[in-house]
């Protein structure tokens, strides 16, 4: 078999995340990605040694989508309050669009063999948050305080409402809903 339409890497990838996506982590196999696309197994053996390297590019690629979707949020409005929560929303709806995925990016990031760009890609959010909060107590919109903790305590309430969501335990409430709370709730106690 040839592979003779376009670039074999970035079509396994693609393919690997749909079927992450859809699916799950479980149902994802390298020789049946190959067969899929028309190549030998050996030829997806070039690009991703194994499932898991292959994991691994579906976490990078996860943490690159949920990075940029958390940085248009954070950029998407001037008033700070409203970037707070475009931010808590960007996460949430990741979440929600994307629950097998966005578990196969925490598991990866934590695997042994985790490249140092993977790692790298998993603090990019959470750096961001932080200058989020740091350009919030600047502007007078978020109380003094450790610009680091504020943030953990943020994030941990929206993921909190992520894992309710994608786990169906809000009993009915729509995400949306369950965020909007959280979200102002978590911002009565940090606004100035």
């Amino acid at each position: 078999m040839t592979y003779h339409h376009g670039n074999l890497r970035a079509d396994l990838l693609e393919r690997a995340w749909s079927v992450v996506d859809t699916e799950g982590a479980e149902a994802l196999s390298l020789r049946q990605l190959a067969r899929d696309a028309g190549v030998s197994h050996g030829a997806s053996a070039r690009h991703f040694r194994d499932k898991q390297a292959l994991l691994d590019a579906v976490a990078l690629q996860g943490f690159e989508r949920l990075n940029r979707a958390l940085t248009d949020a954070a950029t998407s409005a001037s008033a700070f309050a409203e970037r707070f929560r475009a931010v808590g929303d960007a996460y949430v709806a990741f979440a929600v669009a994307h629950p097998a995925v966005l578990g196969v990016m925490y598991a990866a990031k934590h695997h042994p063999d985790a490249s140092a760009e993977l790692v790298a890609a998993s603090h990019v959010g959470m750096h961001g948050l932080v200058e989020l909060f740091v350009a919030g107590q600047a502007s007078g919109d978020l109380r003094a305080g450790d610009p680091a903790q504020q943030a953990l305590v943020a994030f941990a309430a929206v993921h909190g409402v992520a894992t309710l969501a994608t786990d169906d335990l809000l009993n009915g409430v729509p995400w949306q809903d369950a965020a909007a709370a959280t979200i102002s709730f978590v911002w009565s106690g940090l606004a100035a």
